[in-house]
């Protein structure tokens, strides 16, 4: 028997690509199911890969958000384009067993539990910026690793999420077998031009962008607006200077977690001169570091900016770089003030939003100009509060607001300080 498709030019690209991670970021009805079912179907259908790794009960798997999205997106068109190659159909298990033997499994990242303990020479990832990255790093890449096997990252973008990040690796070249694609929804020639201009008509210019034509730099969150950020070389008055430090996760010993960096959380250290005009934000410094590498880059900030205080989140992973910093102390003959800070029980998107958004919004936040970090600030900001993308920077940013000092009218106050009780003031 044979298959019978079609691809138009640009799933073609994907399609004969010979990477073995291919990133796809495509437009809403540019004919991402189609190309996926396609490409099921014929890595099914094989019996060894380019490895020479025999196939045979190594499985295929095609994953959505949920379980329910993947039967609602696929299952009708791998049903359909199979149809000389299935031998058997599960409904109840959206599982179809092909003429040779082999399979092609439907599933949803949703419950992560139901897709350990397999072994995988093919996925696809669909919806991949609707998923925790967790699901890929920890489960569904060493389910391919015994059989080599490969796999399909696509979806419609969401902000610069996980997705973004994997497709800027992928499209660096630094990865031999790694490639990016973008598609829009023009380049399905079956789609209507009049069709997308009446979805242009009816939505805004950034939802048009990120569903259609596949951008990501269409604002994921919404709570931070462009034309809110100001920049000078200067804070317009002088003030007192402040670190605030959102400490990342650190592994055994010296290290971070090793398990695909690139997605991984980033240490950020937020440097801001307080002044009665408001924040000037000198330097935002960031990285995936070890306990002591953090420590360092603490101290030399500190000593460069002559701060104040510093700020570093409580908890367990400040004890871990408290000692490393004291050692830092001692070796450079510098004690900056160091002081704890905490969520205060709010959850960490109202915190964020209590501390910035008013701030940025009434021309209260400055920005330091022509600095390098200022893209990954503002993209973090303007995706805010979409909770797949990284919000490092503006959490260490907000810390600021616990540990600074503003002047109101003629006097020094608190901006932390918020009585218990009206009368006794505590």
């Amino acid at each position: 028997m044979e298959l019978e498709f079609n691809l138009h030019e640009k799933q073609r690209e994907v399609f004969m690509s010979d990477a073995r991670y291919k990133v796809c970021a495509a437009g809403r009805r540019a004919g991402k199911s189609y190309l996926s079912a396609v490409i099921l179907l014929i890595e099914a259908l094989k019996s060894e890969n380019r490895f020479g790794v025999k196939l045979q009960g190594k499985e295929v798997w095609y994953v959505a958000p949920t379980y329910q999205q993947a039967r609602d997106i696929i299952w009708g068109a791998l049903k359909d384009l199979g149809q000389g190659v299935i031998s058997q159909v599960h409904e109840n298990t959206s599982t179809m067993t092909l003429i040779n033997g082999r399979t092609i499994k439907l599933k949803g990242s949703d419950r992560p539990d139901t897709l350990r303990g397999v072994s995988l020479a093919y996925v696809v990832l669909d919806e991949y910026a609707f998923m925790k990255p967790e699901v890929w790093d920890l489960i569904l890449q060493p389910a391919l690793a015994d059989a080599r096997g490969d796999a399909l990252f696509i979806g419609t973008p969401s902000g610069k999420n996980h997705f973004y990040d994997l497709w800027i690796e992928a499209g660096s070249g630094v990865h031999s077998d790694m490639e990016a694609f973008h598609f829009n929804s023009l380049d399905n020639p079956i789609l209507q031009a009049e069709e997308i201009e009446r979805a242009r008509s009816k939505m805004s210019a950034d939802a048009f962008r990120q569903e259609f034509e596949a951008s990501f730099e269409a604002s994921g969150g919404g709570a931070f607006k462009a034309h809110e950020f100001i920049y000078a070389d200067k804070s317009p008055s002088p003030g007192t200077t402040y670190i605030t430090v959102d400490p990342a996760g650190f592994g055994k010993g010296d290290g971070m977690v090793k398990s695909n960096l690139k997605r991984l959380d980033e240490c950020a250290i937020a440097v801001v001169e307080v002044s009665p005009d408001g924040w000037f934000v000198h330097d935002m410094i960031s990285g995936r570091w070890g306990v002591r590498e953090t420590s360092l880059q603490i101290i030399r900030a500190a000593q460069k900016y002559k701060a104040a205080v510093v700020g570093i989140e409580q908890g367990s992973l400040k004890n871990a770089i408290m000692p490393y910093l004291e050692d830092q102390m001692r070796r450079l003959n510098s004690y900056p003030r160091v002081e704890g800070v905490t969520h205060g029980g709010q959850k960490k998107t109202d915190r964020i939003l209590w501390a910035l958004q008013g701030r940025f919004q009434n021309g209260r936040i400055i920005l330091k100009q022509d600095e390098p970090w200022n893209k990954k600030l503002t993209d973090q900001l303007l995706d805010f509060p979409n909770p797949l993308s990284h919000d490092d920077l503006p959490d260490a940013l907000a810390y600021i607001d616990q540990i600074s000092t503003a002047i109101y009218d003629h006097g020094w106050i608190e901006e932390t300080y918020q009585p218990l009780d009206e009368w006794s003031g505590y």
